[in-house]
């Protein structure tokens, strides 16, 4: 089906734009063109001055509406959290597993490969763990922690889908020699994280190939006047990416500005690192059998150990305005062109123009409401749809 929205601004990725629409032919974006310049006779849908975006990438997402991944790794639980997290603007994301045992790994590679392709928004998995440092584990249990076993490579390069992303978070001081290297070659994108390592072992990490950093600062040696630790070397490299939790509780705001300003541009992207409170009412929950209380948009433990976040990508682009001082502009570029780069997947998301895939938000004129949101050209139909012109 070949239609277009008009009749709002549209952020392209690099600007704002007035008067003009977008043409969307299945899951593709056609043009991009001045409204007066549409196609006579073209089907049409009025945005009624809202702003369309380009839909916001989550490449760690834990869960919601309830559930958590690791509670039952299976497809009804992946589009259960990808419905949670699009009513905020989310039209691609990463099902997230932590620590967790080897049977329960397998069942979320399997779901995942069943789930790319049929749920709506799934562009692959992110194993986050189990290969971390004792140290720096924070919230994973640390039964769970270990080494890399004799076959973990074939685990984790297992999702087998084609195109499907394969994002893995290690720390890379219990990785065998070259086994860095070994996952990259074969596609696996490597993320440092939950790591004590050295700034000289994060090097060595980044020149086998680890492209990026999770949750920048949380869960990793800090930046000292002598030991630059793994937080100095991401923010040192120019040329990996740092995923950014903007809840105002994991990172103090003047923190992320300082780091902000310090990477190179267009390296910094937004992560919710959400558990199962998006989108669920309710104060006390369960991750992996300890007790986890929601509070004032906190997650933590009774100890106050840090347990993943209460955020959605909609709320980090409004912390990022507002708590951060970033631009709409900027912000917006955090949440979908810079994960999308990450992920390799940037001539395909990220932007609105022709040969993009039709995955949008539409934004509400005061901005921080999502009307409704395209993934891959379809329409949400728990929103509202727009009227027809």
């Amino acid at each position: 089906m070949r239609y277009a929205l008009r009749g709002g601004r549209i952020f392209d990725g690099d600007r704002i734009l007035t008067d003009y629409a977008v043409v969307i032919d299945g899951e593709w974006i056609d043009a991009l063109m001045p409204t007066p310049e549409l196609p006579a006779g073209i089907r049409s849908y009025d945005l009624n001055g809202g702003l369309l975006a380009p839909g916001f990438i989550d490449t760690q997402v834990n869960g919601g509406a309830g559930v958590l991944f690791n509670d039952n790794p299976s497809v009804d639980t992946i589009a259960a959290i990808g419905r949670a997290h699009r009513r905020y603007g989310t039209t691609g994301f990463l099902p997230t597993l932590i620590s967790d045992r080897r049977e329960v790994m397998v069942k979320a590679v399997a779901a995942a490969h069943e789930a790319f392709g049929v749920v709506a928004g799934v562009l692959g998995m992110h194993l986050e763990g189990p290969y971390l440092s004792q140290a720096r584990k924070g919230i994973h249990p640390g039964s769970m922690v270990r080494e890399p076993e004799a076959d973990a490579f074939r685990l984790l390069t297992g999702l087998g889908a084609e195109g499907a992303r394969t994002l893995v978070t290690l720390a890379p001081e219990v990785a065998p020699p070259g086994f860095i290297r070994q996952l990259c070659e074969a596609g696996v994108i490597v993320a440092a994280g939950h790591t004590e390592a050295t700034y000289e072992q994060i090097n060595a990490a980044l020149a086998e190939g680890v492209r990026g950093f999770t949750h920048l600062f949380n869960a990793m040696s800090p930046l000292t006047s002598r030991a630059p630790g793994a937080v100095g070397a991401a923010l040192d490299h120019s040329d990996s990416w740092c995923g950014l939790i903007v809840d105002a509780h994991h990172v103090h705001p003047a923190t992320l500005r300082v780091a902000i300003r310090a990477k190179a541009n267009g390296k910094m992207m937004l992560v919710t690192d959400a558990v199962q409170t998006v989108g669920a009412p309710g104060r006390e929950f369960e991750l992996l059998g300890q007790r986890i209380i929601r509070e004032g948009g906190k997650v933590s433990a009774p100890d106050g150990t840090l347990a993943g976040s209460d955020l959605d990508m909609l709320g980090a682009v409004r912390n990022s305005v507002e708590l951060l001082g970033l631009g709409l502009g900027e912000s917006l570029r955090m949440a979908s062109r810079y994960p999308a780069d990450f992920l390799k997947l940037g001539g395909r998301y990220g932007s609105i123009g022709e040969g993009y895939k039709a995955s949008l938000v539409l934004l509400d004129t005061d901005i921080w409401q999502v009307r409704q949101t395209w993934i891959d050209g379809q329409l949400d139909s728990a929103l509202p749809h727009l009227s027809c012109c």
